[in-house]
């Protein structure tokens, strides 16, 4: 019982900001009610089966809770698909990577170079060609322009501004990365939780929770800089050992890796936990 009040705790801290930006956004509670459903029967449905035997409604029921009608229910509701928005954040992301860390791509002191739309190599559309896949390079362009990670200098020259690519407010790509990013670091507490001493994940934070105002404007523009070289230097380790980048590379089944940081911040609220390096 102490796991489950555990849980149930983690629970309520983990739901609160999620209700947040559901209300902020005007999804009512049955929209959730019933996604939290779906996601119940089908990873019931998918990992919980009894090996050798073919998963039954009944189980599921047993499983989750749910009545068999509210199983056949909600599993005959139209599931909600993002594939297009995750594709095209994720194509985003890639171009920028290459154009990062390519030296193909960078001018003699090492950084990302300035690149004619088309032409030869390099430019953005070989860049796009060999980094984002079938897509033409001008949609590529366009979304870079308009979210303010690239301008234009000279007449057809591109010039890299940032080197994050993040969506605009309100687009289907940001509100994608709620889906993606939480979803990895829950993952990595759940294996942790059940992992033998020394397979467990890297997970860290820090907290200080009685910092003046002035010193937290000054520490998110520090850190987000050395955080920023951190992930590059991340990204060409993992770039040299895939084999979409680097075909060279040997090695059997196919695994995803990577590493997330981010930043927090807040006023302290009385009752909250206090919390040190963990």
């Amino acid at each position: 019982m102490k796991t489950h009040e555990s849980i149930y705790a983690a629970i309520l801290r983990l739901l609160t900001p999620l209700v947040r930006l559901l209300l902020r956004k005007g999804i009512p509670f049955r929209a959730f009610a019933d996604l939290a459903k779906r996601v119940y029967i089908d990873v019931a449905q998918a990992e919980f089966g009894i090996p050798g035997r073919k998963q039954t409604r009944s189980r599921v029921s047993v499983l989750t809770g749910l009545s068999r009608k509210e199983v056949l229910r909600v599993a005959r509701l139209p599931k909600p698909d993002d594939s297009q928005t995750e594709q095209s954040y994720n194509r985003a992301v890639r171009v920028l990577s290459g154009w990062i860390r390519d030296a193909r791509y960078h001018d003699a002191d090492g950084n990302p170079a300035v690149l004619a739309a088309d032409g030869g190599m390099p430019s953005f559309a070989s860049l796009v060609k060999e980094y984002g896949g079938d897509v033409p390079p001008r949609s590529v362009l366009d979304e870079l322009l308009r979210v303010g990670v690239v301008e234009q200098g000279e007449p057809g020259r591109f010039r890299l501004l940032d080197r994050a690519y993040i969506p605009s407010m309100g687009e289907g790509e940001k509100i994608g990365i709620l889906g993606t990013d939480v979803a990895a670091l829950i993952e990595t507490i759940d294996h942790n939780l059940g992992a033998e001493p020394g397979a467990a994940f890297f997970q860290r934070k820090t907290l200080y929770d009685n910092l003046p105002e002035e010193a937290v404007e000054r520490l998110r523009r520090e850190i987000a800089s050395r955080a920023e070289k951190f992930l590059e230097q991340t990204d060409r380790r993992l770039a040299e050992n895939d084999r979409d980048v680097n075909p060279a590379v040997g090695g059997t089944g196919r695994r995803k890796a990577g590493l997330g940081i981010y930043w927090f911040e807040g006023d302290w609220k009385e009752g909250d936990r206090k919390e040190g390096d963990r």
